[in-house]
C-alpha cells in the first residue's frame, strides 16, 4: 500500500499540471487590457469605480461573447505591484462555466490537487496557493465558478473546531 502511495505521488510531481494562476492566456498580475481585447475581442459591458483609491476596470463578457463552454468571465483591472499602480493589468478575473464545462476530475487533472480543500454553504471549495479558488455546485461535482488571482500565501490551515 505504502508503494503504491509513493509511486501515486511520484507520478503526480512528474506530471504536475501548469500553475493554477493561468486560464485561456489570461495570467493575472501579467495579462493587459491591449492583450485580452487582442484575444477576446470587446468585452460585453465594463464597468469603473474606486478600489482602495485607484481607478479600476472590470470587463465582462458573456452571452455570445464568453469564451466557449463559459456563461460569463468576468476581468477585474488595477493592480499595484512593486509599489507602482498599473491601471491595464489584470488583478484578477472570474469564470462562470455551462454545467459540464469542469468538473471536479477536469479541475484536479488540469491543476492537481487543492492546496486547501473546505466546504462553504454545503458545496465543496479547492483552494490552490497559485491563485486558483474553486466553488462547486453544492452536492455535486460541477464547477458553480473559479475564480484566478495572481498566487496567495495561505498560511496555517485553521485549527479544527
Amino acid at each position: 500500500m505504502r508503494l503504491a502511495i509513493a509511486l501515486a505521488v511520484l507520478v503526480c510531481a512528474i506530471t504536475a499540471p501548469a500553475g493554477a494562476a493561468e486560464w485561456g492566456g489570461i495570467v493575472p498580475g501579467a495579462t493587459t487590457m491591449d492583450e485580452l481585447r487582442a484575444r477576446y475581442g470587446g468585452p460585453t459591458r465594463t464597468a469603473t469605480e474606486k478600489t482602495e483609491g485607484y481607478d479600476t476596470a472590470s470587463w465582462t463578457y458573456e452571452g455570445a461573447q464568453a469564451p466557449t463552454g463559459m456563461k460569463r468571465m468576468v476581468i477585474d483591472f488595477g493592480l499595484v505591484s512593486a509599489g507602482q499602480f498599473r491601471r491595464d493589468v489584470v488583478r484578477a478575473f472570474r469564470l462562470e462555466p455551462n454545467a459540464g464545462a469542469f468538473d471536479r476530475r477536469t479541475i484536479l487533472a488540469g491543476w492537481g490537487p487543492p492546496s486547501r480543500a473546505g466546504r462553504e454553504a454545503g458545496a465543496d471549495i479547492f483552494v490552490y496557493a497559485e491563485g486558483l479558488i474553486v466553488y462547486f455546485e453544492k452536492d455535486d461535482f460541477r464547477a458553480r465558478m473559479m475564480i484566478f488571482t495572481p498566487p496567495q500565501p495561505l498560511g496555517d490551515p485553521p485549527a479544527a473546531r
